[in-house]
């Protein structure tokens, strides 16, 4: 079985998250461009939620790209990625009403935590079902990225009971880290055609 139809389900997926989340933005009722000024908080979690789906998306797209076919483990897992990514719209609405309180904080690093192990599963459900030269594991290689952010993850899950701008902070950082181009695949992938 191609991958054509999980790339269909999950792109549908994610746009339907990050149209949720544009939702949950108010729009003030004066017409000052003062009237935006209590939106700030709620806007940049929105901004940090957006990164994160595009981030996901970017980094599924380019995974699938080394999949040649859907197993039912592969289906299982990325259906699994999806539940905790539909999540992220509740935790950032959450997160961006009560931004100081520590549990919308911790939820919204829990969200994240999840997806990542969640993404981590799918990936090695393809791995696994590719054969020994796999591209995907050849590109993953010791996945520093994966791990610095599990991590900080949890270290942001932990402070958020401390001071939930800590755990943002962290989560902001974790987004920038992945900001940064990461073309592992593609180079993977370039290196095999030529």
């Amino acid at each position: 079985m191609g991958t054509s139809r999980l790339e269909a389900l999950s792109d549908g997926v994610i746009a339907v998250i990050i149209t949720i989340m544009v939702l949950e933005l108010k729009v003030p009722q004066e017409t000052t461009l003062g009237a935006l000024r209590p939106l700030c908080i709620t806007l940049s979690s929105y901004v940090l939620s957006f990164l994160y789906v595009g981030i996901y998306w970017n980094n599924h797209h380019h995974m699938l790209h080394t999949c040649e076919k859907a197993t039912g483990r592969i289906l299982w897992a990325n259906l699994h990625l999806l539940f905790w990514l539909s999540l992220i719209p509740f935790a950032t609405a959450w997160m961006g009403e009560k931004f100081s309180a520590p549990a919308p904080a911790a939820l919204y690093g829990a969200v994240l935590f999840l997806a990542a192990i969640a993404y981590v599963i799918l990936q090695q459900q393809i791995i696994a079902s590719q054969p020994e030269s796999s591209l995907l594991k050849k590109a993953v290689g010791k996945d520093w990225k994966g791990k610095v952010s599990l991590a900080l993850y949890v270290i942001g899950i932990s402070a958020a009971f401390r001071a939930a701008w800590i755990s943002q902070v962290l989560y902001a950082l974790t987004a920038l880290i992945w900001l940064v181009p990461d073309r592992r695949i593609e180079k993977v992938i370039e290196g095999s055609e030529g």
